[in-house]
């Protein structure tokens, strides 16, 4: 039986709901996706300036999580007919909505980040550790 008090969704538009969540989540998330769209809340940017923004992101990751971005609406890219050709990325308006949630995460990083490596630093079992041994089949 479906549940329709205040507090919760019927089955069917939960279902929904959840799924509309998770492809949403799955459009901002990736190793790169959530520091270009940080960098693009700010202001539009071009590739070499993402690229130097975003260290460790190499030129084939990052076209790929922009192509990504751009394919979801997130991310516009414009092309100025110039020689050379100069590429500008910037946030969509659907995108920008996201700003507050940028904002929260940073709020939050900055007032418990450190306090939760500091606590894993210290917490007994903390230590560096080797790897565990590769899994075989038999």
């Amino acid at each position: 039986m479906e549940k329709t008090d205040d507090n919760a969704l019927p089955e069917c538009q939960r279902d929904r709901a959840v799924k509309d969540f998770h492809s949403a989540l799955g459009m901002i998330t990736g190793k790169w996706k959530g520091e270009i769209l940080w960098q693009l809340v700010q202001r539009k940017h071009r590739f070499g300036e993402l690229r130097r923004a975003i260290p460790g992101v190499t030129q084939h990751m990052l076209t790929t999580q922009l192509r990504d971005l751009e394919a979801n609406g997130l991310v516009k890219r414009t092309v100025f007919p110039e020689i050379p050709p100069r590429v500008e990325y910037e946030i969509t308006e659907s995108a920008r909505a996201l700003r507050p949630v940028f904002d929260e995460l940073f709020r939050w990083s900055q007032a418990h980040l450190s306090a939760m490596q500091t606590q894993s630093a210290t917490s007994p079992g903390s230590e560096e550790r080797p790897a565990p041994p590769p899994l075989t089949h038999p």
